[in-house]
């Protein structure tokens, strides 16, 4: 047995901010993807994922069934003969492993699915955000449901407020363009519970508080507009400027020892670099307007890109 595919993805603009109603904008990102499956001979991951599903099933079938309903003895039949999630996403890289294990599931097993063919409506869109909240509450806590809507519906997803979201079209990408969105691995796994903590801390702090809505909100709304109208210099500028802002307030999420290098790329405009999900680790994300230039700048390590200008 197995399941259809469901992608990783990667928020471009929003981390963080979406908790307090900025924009955000979300992609998929096909490099990376996942699907159920049942082994004759399972492998250690695939034991320990079984066991992980297990787990999750106890938590599902504790949701609530006004919400959404699943089929939960067809899928506790399934983990007891050993289904896991067969998945190449990265954990703790924020490029969304829950989130694609969490549609995987209800695109399965849930009775009255909320369907990709149908006229997805912003009302069915918040549902269906309200159901992977929950169901991938399980994972980190407290989650948008971002994730799995997008790995789900495979489609990018422009957040205009936490009660307004739609599917959006971004423009299409240039093959021979030197613009870029990359991926740089910071080699370390990111837990996002505990980063989350740190930003909920923060935010008992006025200034904090301030700064949150005058410079990151500002400038992360100005980049979702720039990204979505395909206005590349207001762009980089304002991508130049969020790099500074999460410098300068979000260094716990930042791994110590890219701090001078994100300094770098900022003082030199070679790259511009910014959290890719909520940091501490895993992939960051980078913009810049000459790749040659970011990949001898950061020659020292891995890039990937997801996004050619």
């Amino acid at each position: 047995m197995k399941g259809p595919l469901f992608y990783s993805k990667i928020l471009l603009f929003g981390e963080y901010g979406i908790i307090k109603d900025s924009k955000g904008l979300s992609i998929p990102y096909n490099f990376y993807n996942g699907a159920l499956k049942v082994d004759e001979n399972p492998t250690e991951e695939a034991i320990e994922s079984n066991a992980s599903l297990k787990r999750y099933v106890a938590y599902l079938s504790k949701l609530d069934k006004d919400l959404v309903t699943f089929d939960i003895d067809t899928l506790q039949k399934d983990v007891d003969a050993g289904m896991y999630f067969d998945s190449s996403i990265p954990q703790g890289y924020g490029v969304g492993s829950s989130g694609a294990l969490v549609a995987a599931i209800y695109d399965k097993y849930t009775s009255n699915k909320i369907t990709v063919l149908e006229n997805l409506t912003r009302e069915k869109l918040l549902k269906l955000k309200t159901i992977f909240s929950e169901m991938e509450s399980f994972f980190h806590g407290k989650s948008s449901g971002l994730d799995p809507l997008n790995s789900y519906l495979s489609l990018p997803i422009l957040i205009n407020s936490k009660d307004n979201i739609e599917a959006t079209g971004i423009p299409s990408q240039q093959t021979e363009g030197n613009g870029a969105v990359f991926l740089l691995d910071s080699g370390i796994v990111g837990e996002t519970a505990p980063m989350v903590s740190i930003f909920m801390e923060n935010m008992k702090n006025e200034g904090f508080r301030s700064m949150l809505k005058d410079q990151f909100i500002k400038h992360t709304d100005a980049c979702v507009d720039d990204f979505l109208k395909g206005d590349i210099k207001s762009l980089f500028k304002n991508t130049k400027q969020l790099s500074k802002v999460v410098l300068n307030n979000f260094k716990p999420m930042i791994p110590v020892q890219f701090h001078e290098l994100w300094k770098k790329g900022i003082e030199t405009n070679d790259y511009y670099l910014k959290l890719c999900g909520s940091g501490g680790g895993g992939y960051i994300l980078g913009f810049t307007e000459n790749i040659d230039k970011a990949k001898k700048a950061l020659k020292a390590h891995k890039l990937e890109v997801v996004y050619s200008f």
